[in-house]
């Protein structure tokens, strides 16, 4: 398995909000934000279905997966590749995913899980850190553009 290393595991854990890409019937790519992604065990995460139809139905007919958690401010993150498996109600086991999330807070209904074995886990990080800059100077960057955002300023 890849083996989801502790920085990989920091990552999806703070962020929580990760991009999802399946392959479609027709071969197109499907790209689909989720806001439940969670680390199962070092070589599985697992997200909800709240409303993702076209994503889960892909993954029942091609389980090939990727996604994506990246830090916006600190510009690095992870790319997770793997295959899926899907946890369908009712059973014990869907039951006890249920609880896991609504102790993380989540309150929406869920129709299924997504657990990924993960195959593959690989650093992601932006081009600006080729510029010499350090890690602080690109969050100080990045704060400073989403709180000119928040003000109204345009960075």
């Amino acid at each position: 398995m890849g083996g989801i290393g502790p920085d990989a595991r920091r990552v999806v854990e703070e962020q929580r909000l990760c991009f999802v890409a399946t392959v479609n019937e027709d071969g197109t790519p499907n790209l689909s934000p989720k806001g439940t992604i969670g680390v199962l065990d070092d070589d599985h995460l697992i997200f909800g279905d709240i409303r993702s139809p076209r994503t889960i139905q892909n993954l029942r007919q091609r389980p090939t997966i990727e996604i994506n958690v990246l830090d916006p401010i600190g510009r690095k993150g992870y790319r997770f590749r793997g295959t899926a498996s899907i946890v369908d109600p009712p059973g014990a086991r869907f039951d006890e995913l249920v609880a896991s999330f609504k102790s993380r807070g989540l309150e929406h209904p869920l129709h299924c899980f997504v657990i990924i074995a993960v195959e593959r886990a690989e650093p992601v990080v932006s081009p600006a850190y080729d510029d010499g800059l350090t890690e602080d100077e690109v969050r100080s960057r990045w704060r400073h553009h989403y709180a000119d955002l928040a003000a109204g300023r345009q960075s």
